[in-house]
Order: C-alpha cells, then sequence, then structure tokens
C-alpha cells in the first residue's frame, strides 16, 4: 500500500475507491452561478423592494415625506423578481404542469411530454426574448427614464425580461440533458419534485 492509499485510508475513504477529481479553479464560480444565480437575483430584488417600501411608509405616515420614485423603482424591481423566480421554477421543476396525467403515461409516453415541454418552453421564450429586446431598445433609445428620477433608465429594469427568458432556455436544455440521460439508462423521470428547496 502506498502512502496515498495510506492517507486515503486514514481519511475514511477504502483504499480501493476511486478519487474524486477536483474540479478545475475557474469552475467554482461557474458552479456557483449554476446554483445560485436566480436565488441571489430573487435576493437582491425583494430586499431592495421592501427596503424601499417600509422606509417610505414609515417617512410618509411619521414625517409627511416621500420620494418621488418609491411608487415605481419597487414595481419595476418585482421584474426582475417575477422573471427570475420563474427561472428558479424551471429549474427546479417546481412551474405548474400536468404530472397527474403523466405520472399515468407509459415511460415513453413520459419521455416524450418532457420533450414536448422542452419544445414548447424553448419556442415561447424565443417569441418573448425577441419581442422584449424590442421593449428594451425603445426604452434605450429614447433615454426613458424611471418616473420621479433624474437619470435612472427603464432598460435597466426592462432587462430583466429577456435575460430571464434566455437563463430559462438554458434551464430548459439542462432539464433535457437530464431528462435523455434518465431515458438512456431507463431510470424514472422526477415528475413529483420537492418545492423546498
Amino acid at each position: 500500500m502506498t502512502a496515498r492509499d495510506t492517507s486515503h485510508t486514514a481519511q475514511g475513504t477504502p483504499a480501493g475507491a476511486p478519487l474524486l477529481r477536483r474540479r478545475p479553479a475557474w469552475l467554482v464560480p461557474m458552479k456557483w452561478l449554476d446554483d445560485h444565480l436566480e436565488k441571489a437575483i430573487i435576493l437582491i430584488a425583494y430586499s431592495g423592494m421592501a427596503g424601499i417600501i417600509f422606509v417610505e411608509v414609515i417617512r410618509r405616515f411619521f414625517f409627511n415625506l416621500q420620494a418621488p420614485w418609491s411608487t415605481s423603482i419597487p414595481v419595476l424591481l418585482f421584474l426582475w423578481l417575477t422573471w427570475f423566480g420563474a427561472s428558479l421554477n424551471v429549474k427546479q421543476r417546481t412551474h405548474l404542469s400536468l404530472n397527474e396525467i403523466r405520472m399515468r403515461l407509459p415511460y415513453v409516453g413520459q419521455f416524450l411530454c418532457q420533450i414536448l415541454d422542452a419544445v414548447l418552453w424553448i419556442v415561447f421564450g424565443a417569441l418573448v426574448i425577441n419581442f422584449t429586446i424590442d421593449q428594451v431598445q425603445l426604452a434605450h433609445m429614447n433615454f426613458a427614464i424611471v418616473p420621479g428620477t433624474n437619470s435612472v433608465m427603464q432598460w435597466w429594469f426592462y432587462l430583466a425580461t429577456p435575460l430571464a427568458w434566455t437563463l430559462i432556455i438554458i434551464r430548459v436544455l439542462q432539464n433535457l440533458f437530464v431528462d435523455v440521460c434518465r431515458f438512456r439508462r431507463r431510470e424514472p423521470f422526477n415528475l413529483q419534485p420537492s418545492i423546498m428547496d
């Protein structure tokens, strides 16, 4: 037994077990983004909305003051919250779906439904991205500012929709890849995901 093997057995891993390969350093942030991107954006948007509303309610009732942008920016932050929340639900497969029907289908029928889902998501996502990019460009070209502000641009908030739908398509493709791998191995599909992740 070599020194490497004894060090592994000392840590509790059997000497004959395959060693786990370390990820390259540049993949670590990519893995973090893949796991936490939507949650981070949702947290920032929700904290911003809640903070602005909380502070402005106190200012209004106790000091008779209110920032002119306090009713418009929370609504625009809701775009980021909503669309990236949709992406998180697609990633975790917790969006609305007809799983009761799918679970009664034969295995190949379940797989075909997963493919149909992916195709519909991608087509709808492409349409949303196409039309909302026009809206972002229009707001950018017209220098549209958020009501009540002097320099906060509306397109910064409108950009949430095409970005989130691009991410939704990426999540759909990731899920489809997992489904194809499961189908090849004849493993059951995850038709009842947990909503508590």
